[in-house]
């Protein structure tokens, strides 16, 4: 099967602007959720500024989500999931040693 068979075309309107895409079949309600959240955020900033515009919204907006990302991507790092790994490891050698010690 052809890569572009799975592809199909969509307009996406971020910001009153309209953004031909094409795109994957299974990522149309993902990408639709995120002009959605997008759109709600720089409406939000709208109301809160009335002296700014569409690129300042666009811009504290992008600036919103991408902390929430970085957020998210160091809550579950490989290092964070490494950190719990080995308290667990360091917890159970301490059990099977406490086990082993009352066994004698």
């Amino acid at each position: 099967m052809e890569d572009s068979e799975n592809k199909f075309s969509i307009r996406v309107n971020i910001a009153d602007r309209y953004y031909p895409l094409k795109i994957d079949w299974d990522d149309e309600e993902k990408i639709r959720r995120a002009a959605k959240l997008i759109n709600d955020k720089v409406l939000q900033y709208k109301q809160r500024y009335t002296d700014k515009d569409i690129q300042d919204f666009l811009a504290m907006a992008s600036l919103q989500f991408v902390i929430r990302l970085i957020e998210c991507e160091e809550k579950f790092s490989g290092a964070a999931f490494d950190e719990e790994l080995s308290k667990l490891d360091d917890w159970l050698a301490a059990y099977i040693e406490k086990q082993n010690i009352r066994s004698f």
